[in-house]
């Protein structure tokens, strides 16, 4: 029996607009671009505050809904690397059955022409979880589909050890704070380099956001990390891909 989700005929419009914005992911080991993060935006490329504060709890389901396709609907116009990760801003609280949820996402994939497998999936959690039995389900589900699933802003707020232990994403998002002028505290290089350790151990990747110093870069590469994201490389580009630091214009390999 198929469970359909509350919000999902409702036919409630949004009464604001909103755009997405590409921020690269790079590959620094591999010289490449591993994929791009959708970044909610105001109509004018106003920050993603100035959406999420019109947000009421009645509208969550059709945002969340309408994020997801306008991701990837604009992905599948703009992505020339049919090999780049997309990922996806997610609200738990917005989702009541994942694989009735998810549905609207793949319909966009198809008409896009975009790569369902390259889907990634990633969620904040700066506040407790009412439910963390809901989002463990929704991350298995999600695994079981075949897409990727993140969990950002790690070492921030309650998204810390005993979160990472139950939910075990493919992949961590280390809270830029933590990362910030990281190369002038031993202390900072110590607790990164654990974190790294840990998701080895536990076969998940790892990624550096909010990276903006070559300094910085250099000492989460002494920590192991590949994978970058932050105004170091590119700044979000609205509606479009930006041009990212050390690549050439339509390329999709670092320079050397």
């Amino acid at each position: 029996m198929t469970v359909k989700c509350a919000g999902c005929a409702d036919g409630m419009e949004l009464p604001f607009e909103f755009k997405m914005a590409f921020q690269p992911i790079v590959d620094v080991a591999e010289h490449r671009i591993w994929g791009y993060e959708a970044l909610v935006r105001g109509p004018n490329g106003e920050g993603a505050h100035s959406v999420l504060s019109q947000l009421t709890d009645a509208q969550l389901y059709r945002f969340d809904q309408a994020a997801r396709v306008m991701a990837i609907e604009t992905a599948g116009k703009l992505f020339d690397d049919h090999t780049a990760r997309l990922s996806i801003n997610f609200m738990p609280n917005a989702v009541y059955e994942p694989r009735a949820c998810i549905q609207k996402s793949l319909e966009a994939a198809r008409r896009a022409s975009f790569p369902a497998q390259n889907l990634m999936f990633e969620f904040t959690e700066n506040e407790r979880m009412s439910d963390p039995a809901h989002v463990e389900n929704i991350v298995r589900s999600y695994k079981a589909l075949g897409f990727w699933t993140a969990l950002d802003d790690f070492g921030a707020g309650y998204a810390g050890l005993n979160l990472l232990a139950r939910l075990q994403p493919n992949l961590i998002k280390i809270d830029m704070e933590l990362l910030r002028d990281i190369h002038l505290s031993h202390a900072k290089q110590a607790i990164v380099a654990g974190v790294a350790s840990i998701a080895r151990e536990l076969d998940i990747t790892v990624l550096a956001e909010g990276v903006e110093s070559e300094a910085e870069l250099t000492a989460l590469r002494a920590a192991g990390i590949v994978l970058f994201q932050g105004y170091h490389f590119a700044k979000p580009g609205l509606m479009s891909l930006p041009a990212v630091r050390g690549i050439q214009a339509g390329a999709t390999a670092l320079a050397s």
